[in-house]
């Protein structure tokens, strides 16, 4: 399988794209505006303490108090080795502190974890209100919700994750040879000190003792760092914060199976590469700076699986289709033949129609991160055998994906039940806000999006547009961003083309439409 990751670095938003066999199937965008705080680390205090929902709220500095589970404050030693260890099976260790198995209703239940056997200790006993706290973001707000914190800090490295808070050794269960699993758990118990512990990552396979002692020297002094700056700063405050989405693709993406990583700014490019140089030098080569004229995300068909990503219907090779539709509590994933019609019988057009839908859907939920409870109507099939291909297609698809899912066999009215881990906002809510033409039934892109559209329209078209002055027609409202928050990255598209940008606000264009005209 040959795969690659995608960077489109922009001063006001980096986008980065995994693509393996030439099908995008991970998509992650961080805005200078908006940067994910996920695995930051902060000192806050507790100001209410929910004993009816064994919880507390935490103020961090975030616009939201940040909650806190009573699972997340104290764990016996027993219940953490079986967490860990499934943390470790999950892979995708830069989250191993959310160990708590996420639910995936809404309201108050979405908050609270499965019971689990816990300390009988409740959280009144364990926190006050006004006590200071040092804790890690776990989950990204959502929606309406504030962020999930925990007590437990982990510090992700490229090889390990430390885990400060217990003296606990795991490897995670894709590395698949025994021999080496062991070898890695005696060689990382030989080096490392007491009172701390560590998880061994896919990506340390095959990795040398001086590797992972560097590594860990570097983790134990970063801890060491973070401890004397929580000792001294106020209440609440930013302790540490984690890689930006550049780097951390770097860590978390970029490992042998990928074989190579193309990124279209020069300053980024270098910082990628003083990165790999320390940490991965065996694929440092493997770094490449892309000099082309198109734009990055359109010369690999990436922009257009973007806006694929965005819309209610995706279209099947043999012409059937799918509808994603996202509501508060759950997606609804509907499979129809469309125009085709197949060749035999009807039993095989249905069972050829859902096989291919069980690829594509795969695709999908990773492609635009949709996590909670997922609802799929397959298209009814008669026979028992042909619903159990389509039950194992999707749980074979479904490997691939980092993110925990927990699939149901399917039901007598050809629906599948399954549930997908969610860490953080799905595409849609990012790059999407409500509609206020139809009072937030449905989507629109922003008007941030939009301006972005427009700088990479100018970008697309440069020689068009190079040396000349160009009238921007828009909606008054993506107007108004550009000459106020956005006025930066136009000013900077300007330098580029030595052109100058003239705007007018249209009233009678809708928010989405614009028109880009040389003078």
């Amino acid at each position: 399988m040959s795969a690659e990751l995608i960077v489109n670095a922009k001063l006001y938003e980096t986008r980065v794209a995994l693509v393996e066999n030439g099908q995008v199937v991970e998509l992650f965008v961080e805005r200078s505006s908006d940067r994910g705080i996920a695995g930051n680390i902060y000192k806050g205090m507790v100001v209410r303490v929910l004993p009816g929902m064994q919880a507390a709220f935490v103020d961090v500095g975030l616009e939201k108090a940040a909650f806190l589970y009573v699972s997340d404050v104290h764990r016996p030693l027993v219940d953490l080795e079986q967490l860990f260890q499934n943390a470790a099976d999950a892979e995708n260790e830069q989250q191993v502190v959310d160990t708590v198995p996420e639910p995936v209703d809404t309201g108050i239940k979405d908050v609270l974890p499965t019971p689990r056997g816990y300390s009988e200790e409740r959280i009144e006993d364990r926190l006050q209100e006004g006590q200071d706290l040092l804790v890690q973001v776990a989950k990204e707000p959502i929606g309406t919700k504030g962020a999930r914190i925990t007590t437990h800090v982990t510090l992700p490295g490229r090889n390990l994750v430390l885990m400060p808070m217990v003296e606990h050794i795991g490897v995670s269960r894709r590395i698949e040879d025994e021999k080496e699993r062991r070898r890695l758990r005696d060689l990382v118990c030989s080096i490392k000190p007491s009172a701390c512990g560590f998880i061994v990552r896919t990506a340390a396979e095959g990795a040398e003792v001086e590797k992972l002692k560097a590594e860990m020297d570097f983790l134990l002094k970063l801890w060491q760092t973070i401890q004397r700056r929580a000792e001294n700063s106020p209440v609440p405050s930013l302790i540490y914060q984690d890689l930006d989405i550049t780097l951390r693709a770097v860590r978390d993406l970029f490992t042998k199976e990928v074989d190579r990583l193309v990124i279209d700014s020069p300053t980024e490019y270098q910082k990628v590469l003083n990165f790999t140089e320390t940490f991965l030098p065996s694929l440092h080569n493997g770094v490449e700076l892309y000099d082309g004229e198109e734009p990055i995300f359109d010369a690999y068909g990436i922009e257009m699986e973007v806006q694929r990503a965005l819309g209610r219907k995706v279209w099947l090779k043999s012409g059937g289709y799918i509808v994603i539709e996202a509501t508060e509590a759950l997606t609804a994933i509907d499979v129809n033949t469309g125009r085709y019609v197949g060749k035999r019988n009807l039993e095989e057009t249905i069972l050829k129609t859902n096989l291919e839908a069980v690829k594509e859907i795969a695709c999908q939920l990773r492609l635009r991160n949709i996590g909670g409870i997922i609802i799929i109507d397959f298209i009814d099939m008669e026979k028992e055998g042909n619903r159990d291909k389509v039950f194992n297609a999707l749980s074979e698809a479904m490997q691939r994906d980092k993110s925990k899912s927990n699939i149901l066999r399917m039901s007598e009215l050809g629906l599948i039940e399954m549930t997908r881990k969610r860490t953080k906002e799905s595409i849609g809510r990012v790059l999407c806000e409500p509609c206020f033409y139809c009072e937030g039934e449905g989507f629109l892109k922003s008007k941030q999006t939009i301006c972005y559209e427009i700088l990479r329209e100018l970008e697309r078209d440069r020689r068009d547009y190079y040396g000349h002055n160009i009238m921007v027609m828009a909606h008054p409202e993506v107007v108004a961003r550009f000459c106020d928050e956005e006025r930066a990255a136009l000013e900077m598209t300007e330098d580029q083309l030595q052109a100058r940008v003239t705007l007018k606000g249209e009233m009678g264009f809708h928010i989405e439409q614009f028109e880009i005209t040389p003078l």
